[in-house]
């Protein structure tokens, strides 16, 4: 046992676990399997109607170098021919640590080159060339949903 592991050890010897009784117990069960069902089952989700925004003069590509958000966070440019917009501001209050969930997927799905090795690493799928706009859609679907699911439970633990 490492010695951090040892002093919880201890410390469950000498106190009990602070576990709180929650007055509607059902309202949480009720909350953590939808919560369950969605975040387990996010790629079977239909994705968030985002508005789509096509550049005129630009043939349509989904393909994903950088996605950037826009500055007040409404509007994420996939490329320079296409951009999603109308995302909804909750979808910023689910969060994962530090950042959102979308956040998370602009940073994480991007070309990106190792500069020791010089490994190219491509989040984009030839056999499925829209997994990146519609796993967007599928995140900012399981956000929203998320925020709502949380603000429905009884203010004493929400």
């Amino acid at each position: 046992m490492t010695p951090v592991s040892q002093a919880f050890a201890d410390n469950l010897k000498r106190e009990s676990p602070r576990i709180p009784f929650a007055p509607d117990f059902r309202a949480f069960a009720t909350a953590g399997e939808k919560l369950a069902k969605l975040h387990l089952d996010y790629e079977k989700l239909e994705p968030w109607k985002l508005r789509w925004l096509e550049t005129p003069g630009e043939p349509l590509s989904y393909r994903v170098q950088k996605m950037k958000l826009s500055k007040d966070k409404t509007t994420l440019t996939v490329n320079k021919s296409l951009a999603l917009g109308e995302i909804p501001p909750e979808v910023f209050d689910y969060r994962l640590g530090n950042r959102s969930a979308l956040d998370w997927v602009i940073d994480q799905y991007q070309v990106s080159q190792d500069k020791r090795s010089g490994i190219v690493s491509d989040p984009n799928r030839e056999d499925d060339e829209q997994y990146i706009v519609r796993l967007v859609g599928q995140v900012t679907r399981v956000s929203v949903e998320t925020v709502g699911i949380v603000k429905g439970l009884p203010e004493t633990f929400a």
